[in-house]
């Protein structure tokens, strides 16, 4: 008798992580951990948010009303934004040239766009952000606009959503509410465009310290 095997298209391990069903959680949980300030750093943090929706992920704080979520959120996904915003929300305790993610990226979700709608199965859509118009052979730590806080995002298609993986070299917990804001943002567009709902997200940081007064992040 002839058995066929049936092959599973995918697992994913992120079930063993700690889960949030919210941002605001994650936010929390980050905040508390890290509570002891200055240069403590968590290492190889994980985390998976049920809910990246873009109303689910307005996580306002005192840094970061929603005036500024909104605005940075413009800023990094490559839209037009007026000098009167910029002069209102642009600060440097809120992320400098580390956070500022917008060079290319229309360009970049678009390829991400066109590589799953040809290839529902690819492991090639990735939006990179290690630099801004450089190559990594030049890299040089001194510089913060080389040394970005979020290095990839990995977006992929499982269980009939869009879905991704968050690559973060350094996490400043205050900051946080900021590249979230924006990941939701973006992953909300690139769902629309492939006709998809979002599913959850998954939030890996191999530095993660409470805010900016950590040495060298």
């Amino acid at each position: 008798m002839l058995r066929t095997r049936l092959l599973r298209a995918s697992c994913n391990l992120n079930t063993s992580f700690p889960r949030f069903t919210t941002a605001s959680e994650l936010y929390s949980h980050i905040r508390s951990i890290t509570a002891e300030g200055g240069d403590y750093t968590v290492r190889n943090f994980v985390g998976v948010i049920e809910d990246i929706s873009v109303n689910s992920s307005l996580v306002e704080t005192e840094l970061f009303p929603r005036g500024a979520l909104e605005f940075y959120t413009k800023k990094n996904m490559g839209w037009s934004y007026t000098q009167e915003e910029s002069d209102q929300w642009l600060l440097p305790e809120r992320g400098g040239a580390q956070g500022d993610y917008r060079d290319g990226m229309q360009e970049k979700i678009a390829n991400v766009v066109a590589c799953l709608k040809a290839e529902p199965r690819s492991k090639r859509a990735i939006v990179p952000i290690p630099f801004s118009s450089e190559g990594s052979k030049t890299v040089d730590w001194t510089n913060q606009g080389q040394t970005k806080c979020c290095r990839e995002l990995h977006l992929y298609i499982e269980d009939g959503q869009l879905k991704c993986t968050g690559i973060l070299r350094m996490q400043n917990a205050s900051i946080f509410p900021k590249n979230i804001h924006f990941f939701a943002t973006l992953l909300d567009e690139v769902g629309k465009e492939l006709k998809l709902p979002v599913g959850e997200y998954t939030h890996w940081i191999t530095n993660l310290c409470h805010d900016r007064s950590a040495i060298s992040c």
